[in-house]
């Protein structure tokens, strides 16, 4: 069940992290790519100019990356926290010496609690690609 839930997370996330890329970075890849090769074919500029040039290039994409990354971080933390609590609640429930038949029903408890939060960050994914987009669509990036 647990092997599910992780696989669950992994294939909605990576579905989701595909078509930002897809969508929005790979363009702005591109776009830093032509940008820096431009800086390299003006062969009067200084070594640091050029250097300068190609770093200006990258900028938006760097940006951009960051925020996507912080989203996601933010967005896996809450799982994360949500687990720790199911694992904290059911710690406190189950006392010092629990029999294995005690041991069984917690697990069984546990794993419906963390189920719920994966169905809870499942369900979140959607309006969090939809809300990176919009900022990506904005280039604005730093909120």
């Amino acid at each position: 069940m647990v092997e599910q839930q992780r696989k669950r997370i992994e294939d909605t996330m990576t579905k989701m992290v595909e078509e930002i890329d897809r969508t929005y970075l790979r363009k702005m890849q591109g776009e830093m790519h032509l940008c820096a090769a431009k800086c390299c074919s003006n062969g009067t500029q200084s070594v640091q100019s050029v250097h300068s040039c190609v770093e200006q290039c990258s900028t938006t994409l760097n940006k951009a990356q960051q925020y996507v990354q912080g989203e996601l971080e933010r967005v896996q933390n809450r799982l994360q926290r949500c687990v720790m609590e199911c694992n904290d609640n059911i710690r406190t429930e189950m006392g010092p010496n629990p029999t294995q038949d005690e041991v069984n029903k917690f697990s069984e408890q546990f794993e419906k609690c963390a189920t719920k939060c994966v169905d809870t960050y499942c369900d979140l994914l959607p309006s969090l690609e939809k809300t990176m987009k919009k900022v990506l669509d904005s280039k604005r990036f730093d909120q």
